[in-house]
């Protein structure tokens, strides 16, 4: 298994590794933006060996008296961090490795002459800005309704939002049991906003997890009977999720909504967006001054009229 990659255009790459799945994109002068790539692409190549050496122990629960990070690599440091602060709670660096390994990629771009870019790990992104850029991103909560189809612009947005330079986001990720990751709540879909795409994955994983209610004909089974190496061991992990009547996807979209105003008083994340059966809550990132809130509410006939940069997803990269 080696590491590839492909250009699809003039500013976008598509780089894979094993597991690891990344689409590019970059904007400035040329030169700079082309330096960028490859410096981008030598450290990617390295990435997923550093992962798998110390995998057994990205696999174990982050300990309540835990201190300091026992991960040698880079990736693996940064994983732990980020699910360092949810450690009361079962987490493991893994709810934080695809936003990590932007994270660490998203470096190679801050250089003169590179005025913005995004890593895009299946819809957690990490983005660099320079003063002025700003990114427009648009959200689908549940791409399974698509049932595979290919997204076009007559795909109705779920979600949009604006980041610019100016805020304190520089990390975008999703969570949910419709995604690629398994959750222990019923959320279709919880996209965190933090300072850093590490952070934002960890976050929505614990909020995603807190979408929850006891309900009978909610299909769970335990995470090792599905994946045998997953972190999340026995634990019982949401497969289906039945049509709710509205009292019960409020009160499960309620408690999500405890879990990540606690994390935004804890200044782990900037806002998050829960979506749950055509039901949202937004928290964060409203009313506080910021000119580009998430923005929820009846689904539009087509997208908006700006074209959207980064599309963020567990399903689909841009």
């Amino acid at each position: 298994m080696t590491a590839t990659r492909a250009q699809l255009d003039a500013t976008r790459w598509h780089l894979q590794h094993g597991p690891i799945d990344l689409i590019i994109g970059a904007d400035g002068a040329p030169a700079a933006v082309q330096a960028a790539h490859e410096a981008c692409w030598q450290r990617f190549t390295g990435v997923l060996d550093e992962l798998v050496a110390e995998l057994p122990r990205l696999r174990q629960p982050v300990g309540f008296d835990a201190s300091g990070s026992p991960f040698e690599g880079r990736v693996a440091s940064r994983m732990w961090d980020a699910c360092y602060p949810h450690r009361a709670r079962y987490i493991t660096p893994m709810a934080a490795v695809a936003g990590s390994v932007a994270d660490e990629l998203i470096e190679a771009f801050a250089r003169p002459g590179v005025a913005r870019a995004y890593i895009n790990n299946g819809g957690d992104i990490a983005l660099y800005m320079t003063e002025g850029q700003q990114y427009r991103i648009g959200l689908f909560a549940d791409l399974a309704r698509f049932a595979g189809a290919h997204l076009s612009g007559d795909h109705p947005l779920d979600a949009n939002l604006v980041l610019d330079a100016g805020m304190p986001v520089r990390g975008i990720a999703t969570s949910g049991w419709r995604g690629r990751s398994f959750s222990l709540g019923i959320a279709d879909s919880v996209t965190a906003l933090a300072r850093n795409a590490a952070s934002a994955d960890a976050a929505a994983t614990m909020i995603a997890n807190a979408v929850n209610i006891d309900h009978a004909d909610i299909v769970r089974q335990p995470a090792s009977s599905l994946k045998d190496d997953s972190d999340l061991g026995d634990l019982p992990v949401t497969v289906e999720v039945p049509p709710l009547p509205q009292p019960l996807i409020d009160f499960a979209l309620a408690r999500g909504a405890r879990e990540a105003n606690r994390l935004l008083d804890a200044g782990l994340i900037a806002g998050a967006g829960l979506f749950l059966q055509r039901r949202a809550r937004v928290v964060g990132m409203v009313g506080r001054g910021h000119t580009a809130p998430l923005v929820e509410g009846p689904r539009p006939a087509r997208y908006s009229p700006y074209p959207t940069e980064a599309p963020c997803s567990k399903y689909a990269a841009c």
